[in-house]
This record gives structure tokens, C-alpha cells and sequence, in this order.
């Protein structure tokens, strides 16, 4: 029998990997922007924080001194071990001050395809707080809930996709809480939406957070009840943004931080 070239060999595997992938499907991420929400300052909301590099790429939260709660997918690669975080400023390019990241503790059950248990807890290197503008953000007891339509604030950098909206300014949206019954049903086609998973957002769309917001905080009443996650694309009629459930991991969270 004539032998198989190795080119298309490697054809073949691409394409049984390929076709086993399309059986899992996998969640669309966050497609870049705070949406028809407004500007706002770090003094009103001083938990927030801002991921960098050379430029801003995820949103968090401070939840203790030195201890950033964040999303999982933000912690993706090891250019995180590199990356710093900007805490105390309503810019991302200047003010407040940049610390350093001693360790990565992102969640043990993170599935990288169903962005279920989408958490990480970044362990800060020391900072002087005196002179920066910062506050930590409460949590939820472990497996508490939040009422459906509960009004939430949800904060970020993302993309505006506006010249008269720009990304460097921190800015805000508030949009309800939705039940886990219509959002399983919005998000059918796309897999299951897990008890770690909390989504808030107008049956007509038109508010939203999306990627450049990921890791970001959503708040109700001081206590952050969600964190930036992932949606299907931003701020689109029947699509709520999906949450990560913070009170579904609160005990882990204590376990690695102490918080």
C-alpha cells in the first residue's frame, strides 16, 4: 500500500481535531466595550483596578490589601506572570500606581472552553497604600443569592467604539439581574449556564459589559456578586452578559487569600 505523505497526515489530525472540537462548544468571549453606560472616577468606585502590560487588558476588583479577585481567562499565559496592576486611578495609562503580581491562584476547576469557574486571585507584591486611592469591595457569604432584577453596577475599560467615549476613562453601566431559567434559554445552543454563572443585562440590549471589561467587577449594595465573564457579543436584545458567581466559590476564595 502506497505510504501517506507526513503533510497530510498532519491534513488528517487537523481535521479529526477539528470535528471532535465542534461537538464541545465553546463560549464566546466578551467582544470589547461598557455600553451605554457613562463615565465615571476611581473616588466613586475605588475597588476597581486595571490589568497591564504595555496597555490596559482586563479589569478586577480589590477585595483585600494586596488581593485582586479577576477572571480565570484574564490569567490565561504566562505574560501575566509579567503583567502589573493599576490600582487607585480613573486612567489606565497614568495615576494611581502600579504593583507588581507575586502569584497567580486561578481557580483549580477553570474550564478553558466552557468558562466555567472563570476565577482567579491575584496575590499583590507590596505597595504603600497611603497615598492611593483604594477601598476593598465586600463579599457574599458562600452559595447567597441575589434576587432577580436586582440593579447592578458593572465598571470597565473596554472599547466604547466612540471617539467621544474614550477607553482611558473608566466608565459604568447599571442593568438587572436575570433569572438562570432565561438565561439557560438564551444561551441554549451554546452549552449550559452552571451555578457558577450569574447574568445580568435588558431583554432589549443596549447595555452591556464586554472583553476589555473582563475581570471586572458587577456590584449590588457593596458586595461584588459577579465578575466580567463572557456573552454573546455586546449588548445584543435577549443576550444578558454572563457573570462569574462569586458566592459560588466564596469559601475558596477565603481559603487561598484569607479575605
Amino acid at each position: 500500500m502506497e505510504r501517506i505523505q507526513p503533510a497530510i497526515c498532519l491534513i488528517l489530525l487537523l481535521l479529526l481535531v477539528g470535528c471532535c472540537l465542534a461537538g464541545t462548544a465553546r463560549r464566546p468571549r466578551l467582544d470589547g466595550r461598557i455600553v451605554g453606560g457613562q463615565a465615571t472616577t476611581i473616588e466613586a468606585i475605588p475597588y476597581q483596578v486595571s490589568l497591564q502590560r504595555s496597555y490596559h487588558f482586563c479589569g478586577g476588583s480589590l477585595i483585600g490589601h494586596g488581593w485582586v479577585l479577576t477572571a480565570a481567562h484574564c490569567t490565561e499565559g504566562s505574560a501575566i506572570e509579567v503583567s502589573k496592576v493599576r490600582i487607585g486611578s480613573t486612567r489606565t495609562d497614568s495615576g494611581g500606581i502600579l504593583v507588581g503580581i507575586k502569584r497567580v491562584h486561578r481557580h483549580p476547576k477553570f474550564d478553558t472552553y466552557t468558562i466555567d469557574y472563570d476565577f482567579s486571585v491575584l496575590e499583590l507584591e507590596e505597595y504603600d497604600k497611603k497615598n492611593v486611592t483604594q477601598a476593598f469591595i465586600g463579599l457574599p457569604k458562600q452559595d447567597a443569592g441575589i434576587a432577580d432584577g436586582t440593579a447592578v453596577l458593572v465598571s470597565g475599560w473596554g472599547n466604547t467604539q466612540s471617539t467621544l467615549e474614550p477607553t482611558s476613562i473608566l466608565r459604568a453601566v447599571t442593568v438587572p439581574t436575570v433569572s438562570q431559567t432565561e438565561c439557560t434559554e438564551a444561551y441554549g445552543s451554546f452549552g449550559t449556564i452552571t451555578d457558577r454563572m450569574l447574568c445580568a443585562g435588558l431583554q432589549q440590549g443596549g447595555k452591556d459589559a464586554c472583553q476589555g471589561d473582563s475581570g471586572g467587577p458587577l456590584v449590588a449594595n457593596g458586595t461584588l456578586w459577579g465578575v466580567v465573564s463572557w456573552g454573546y457579543g455586546c449588548a445584543r436584545p435577549d443576550y444578558p452578559g454572563v457573570y462569574s458567581r462569586v458566592s459560588a466559590v466564596r469559601d475558596w476564595i477565603g481559603s487561598v487569600s484569607g479575605v
